[in-house]
């Protein structure tokens, strides 16, 4: 799981042209990182790029909420 969770924190750093340390703290921070380690959800069976876009997803709508 940590090579997956290592290669989603990339990818977000890629989409969103950020830091990876700031990645990774809005990765453990989020509802998607909560989702992906509950087995009963299967989140983690889905591909990295759509795990990605669905934490981008749900970055945006925080930040809507705001």
């Amino acid at each position: 799981m940590w090579n997956k969770i290592g290669r989603i924190v990339k990818g977000l750093s890629d989409r969103l042209d950020i830091d990876i340390l700031k990645a990774f703290d809005i990765f453990y921070s989020s509802d998607t990182c909560k989702n992906l380690h509950n087995p009963h959800l299967g989140l983690y069976l889905l591909g990295d790029i759509c795990i990605v876009d669905e934490l981008i997803k749900e970055i945006r709508e925080k930040d809507s909420l705001k």
